[in-house]
């Protein structure tokens, strides 16, 4: 059985968490199977690590805040002759320990040691801190 891998991404265009939410309730950004997934034109060559329990890590504004696990890769033919790799994912969104990250292109590779905690039920229930402030108290340590 292959190791275990998650993906890392940037979440382009939103601010925070609920901002995800909003665009994945939407038929746009869903599959026929009403299931969330994000379309990218490269196709994921440890993509047997990945679909062994991996997760998408999203990035907002320089901090990574939520997961998703990843369900499946389709192929996506939008019409335009350019094979996409739809990345279909559990609708189910858990925050993570705010966690700063360097801003980068497309998608990379996440090492389960490497990947932020999940935060505990409880904290889960909180009222997320401003974009902003969360991003300042990961970049001191403080989250």
């Amino acid at each position: 059985m292959p190791a275990t891998t998650h993906m890392l991404k940037l979440c382009v265009g939103a601010t925070c968490v609920e901002d995800l939410l909003n665009w994945q309730s939407s038929a746009r950004a869903k599959g026929a199977d009403g299931l969330p997934r994000h379309v990218t034109r490269m196709w994921p060559k440890r993509a047997d690590e990945v679909l062994n329990g991996g997760s998408l890590y999203w990035v907002f504004k320089g901090v990574i805040l939520c997961r998703q696990p990843i369900i499946r890769f389709d192929p996506v033919d939008r019409g335009d002759g350019i094979n996409r790799c739809g990345i279909v994912l559990n609708p189910e969104v858990t925050r993570v320990a705010a966690t700063p990250k360097r801003a980068f292109q497309g998608w990379r590779y996440l090492a389960p040691a490497d990947a932020p905690r999940d935060l505990r039920a409880g904290s889960r229930q909180q009222e997320p801190l401003p974009p902003a402030l969360e991003s300042a108290l990961a970049e001191i340590g403080v989250l």
